[in-house]
Parts: structure tokens; sequence; C-alpha cells
């Protein structure tokens, strides 16, 4: 075997073990907003309590991203990877026997949060630092496309379940994946596919650091993480509620949408590689404008086009062009940094400000959706994202500073 078909070899297994993990992540992750509508007209939940329960974990999650992404520049991935997913799976199994009681559901479902945050800092880093950079942007579309396929899976099991089943299904999948990447990841270690440190952080004192991460433009991406957080994560979460109570479908057709909608959003990630290579020639600032604009004008025609049909495709596209920008963000900008040895902490700052701008709009989103109507919070999403474009106007116009890297 020649050494870059072992290269390769170890890439796909990375990978391959990095996407299964993330799947059952996002999985986990997606099911309260698949089973919302169940859980309120069925259980009598409220939107309310369900948004409040939402924002909580969000904000842990980003908290643990900020905390557990510097620990992960220091702590090998195998054992953040595999407790996160197993005491995740505990906290998810908690949450649906104890979602009645405000005070525990609360916290149960906040510290699910924060356990899954433990996984997606320290697995960049693994893919970042044992592989080529060429491997290393496949595996991390690989997980990217997991991470969207999850919804249309919680979809899917909303579908066919009771909201307490597709609970206890996700924390069957955490438990058994964390039990398994432990193992795994020991192989791998022993045979020395995955190794640690082999890129030392570069500090240059207190401050060297961030001088060199703002150097690589972490200004603009954290408000690029700002933007797809928001969409990928809150404007995502409410779409079944969005399908009940705004297109007035029923909840077993809301739920049938989401799935199949959120299937064709998970595919995302590829679109992202066909427009980034083929149409703007790697050039990363300008596929995120590109994105960003497009977003906003589909946006927009959601907001002008009730006919259910035609809005469920332009929200849809909306997302999807969201989607391309967050898959450059993670896909392409992340692993570019790993001459730094901050992978893991810049990826989890990242994440860290995504989730706490998607827990703010969490909970924004469910009294607005109340107060001001679904009609005129579509006008926000488009002004979300239009600003977005704006802001990245002057970087998506000039030639990428960034070094490319064929994906």
């Amino acid at each position: 075997m020649t050494d870059k078909q072992a290269k390769i070899k170890n890439a796909i297994a990375i990978g391959t073990l990095c996407a299964t993990s993330y799947l059952a992540i996002y999985y986990a992750r997606n099911i309260l907003s698949a089973v919302t509508p169940q859980m309120i007209e069925k259980e009598g939940f409220s939107t309310e309590l369900i948004g409040s329960v939402s924002s909580v974990y969000f904000v842990l999650y980003a908290f643990g991203q900020l905390i557990n992404g510097m620990i992960g520049d220091r702590v090998k991935a195998r054992y953040m990877i595999s407790f996160g997913l197993v005491f995740a799976g505990i906290c998810n199994f908690l949450f649906s026997r104890f979602a009645g009681e405000a005070l525990v559901a609360h916290i149960v479902y906040g510290l699910t949060g924060f356990f899954l945050s433990m996984i997606y800092a320290p697995m960049t880093k693994v893919v970042a630092e044992n592989t080529d950079p060429i491997y290393a942007t496949r595996c991390t579309l690989g997980y990217t496309f997991s991470s969207f396929f999850g919804t249309p899976l919680a979809g899917a099991a909303a579908m066919v379940m009771t909201w307490q089943g597709v609970f206890f299904s996700s924390s069957t999948a955490l438990l058994l994946m964390g039990i398994l990447c432990f193992i795994i990841f020991l192989f791998f270690e022993k045979k020395g596919i995955v190794r640690y440190n082999q890129f030392q952080r570069k500090n240059e004192g207190k401050t060297g650091g961030i001088r060199l991460l703002i150097q690589r433009k972490i200004i603009l991406f954290t408000f690029i993480s700002v933007l797809t957080g928001i969409v990928r994560t809150s404007v995502v979460f409410w779409m079944p509620t969005y399908l009940a109570q705004y297109l007035g479908f029923s909840t077993e057709h809301a739920a049938l949408i989401f799935t199949i909608s959120t299937f064709i959003i998970s595919l995302t990630p590829f679109v992202s590689v066909f427009i980034y290579e083929k149409i703007f020639h790697f050039q990363m600032e300008r596929t995120i404008l590109c994105a960003f604009s497009l977003s906003a004008v589909f946006f927009l025609l959601v907001r002008l086009i009730a006919l259910p049909a035609i809005n469920i495709a332009l929200l849809a596209l909306a997302i999807i062009c969201s989607g391309i920008a967050a898959s450059m963000l993670y896909s392409r900008y992340c692993p570019s940094l790993r001459d730094t040895g901050m992978v893991s902490s810049a990826t989890g700052f990242l994440d860290f400000v995504s989730y706490m701008s998607a827990a703010f709009a969490n909970t924004v989103f469910a009294n607005a959706a109340t107060s001001i109507g679904w009609g005129n919070l579509i006008l926000v999403w488009f002004g979300l994202l239009a600003t977005g474009a704006i802001v990245c106007l002057k970087d998506g116009l000039r030639p990428s500073q960034t070094p490319n890297i064929s994906i």
C-alpha cells in the first residue's frame, strides 16, 4: 500500500467514525423540534415552555463549546467524545421522564446540551491534525452532512413513535455510539491512525494566539457563525410549528413535510462543494456572499408568496443557502487553522457564538410568533440574511486571502 493509499484509508476510517457519531448527536439534537407539535397538541405543553427549555439547552451547549473547545486542545478526543455521548444519552433519557417537571426538565435538557458540546471541536481537531487538508475538508463535509441529515431522521421518528419513544431511541443511540467511539479511538491510537499534538499551539505570549486568529479573519467568521447559527438552529427548530400554525397543516402532515424538507436540506454540504469548486473556483468569501444574498432573497419571497407548496420550497431554499455559508465556515475555514495549533479552541469559540445567538433567537422567535405573527417574523429572518450579505460584501468581491484547499 502506497503512502497516499494509506492516507486515504485512514481518512475514510476517521471520517466514517466521526460522521456516524455526529449523526447520533444531531438526531438527538433535533428530536425536541420534531416532536414539539405533538407535545403541544396531545400533551398540553406550552410553546413558551418548550422555547425556554430549548434556550437553556442552547446556552449550555454554547458555553460548553467554548469550554470544551479549549479543553479539547489538551485532552484526548477519545475521552471527550465518548464521555460526552454517554452522559448526553443519560440526560436525554431523563428528560423524557421528567419533561412535565419544569425545573427538572430545564436542568436535564440543559445538561444534554453541555455534554453534546464535548464532541464537535475535539473531533474537528482530530480530523485536521491526522489527515491531509484535502481529506480533512472531505471528512468535515461528511459530518456536516450528518448534522443536516439528523433533522429528517428525527422527523421520521416523530411520525412513527410517541415523543417519549423518540427520546428513548435517541438516548440508546448516544449510549451505544459513546461506547463504540471509545473502543475505536483506542484502536486508532494504537495503530497510529490518530496521533495528538502534532501541531503546537502558537501563543507568542498571552495575546499572540488571539492576534493570529484575528489575522485569519476570526472576527468576520464570528459574525458568519452568528447568522448561520440562527438559521440552521432556531429557524429549523421552529419549522414544524411554523408549518402547523402559519400554513395550517395537521401535526402529522407537518411532521411529514418537515422530514421531506430537511432531507433535501441535508444535501446542502454537497451543493456547497459544487458551488465552491465549479462556480466560484475555491473562493470561499465569494461563496459565502452569494449564499447570504440568495438566502435573503428566498426569505423575502417566503413572506410574499403564501401558496403552501411554493412557500415551503422557498423556505427550504433559504435554509439551504444559509447552510452553504455554514459549510464553508466549518468544513473549509476551521480545518484551515490547523497550523495555529488552535483548531479545537477556535472551532469551539465559533460554535459558542453560534449557539448563544441561537439561544437568544429561540426565545425571541417563540414570543414573536405570538406577538408580531409569523409573517413579520419572516421579515426578521430576511433582515438578518440581508445584513450578512452586506457585511460580507467587501471580502466577497475581492480574491480570497485564505489559503485555498481543493475539496
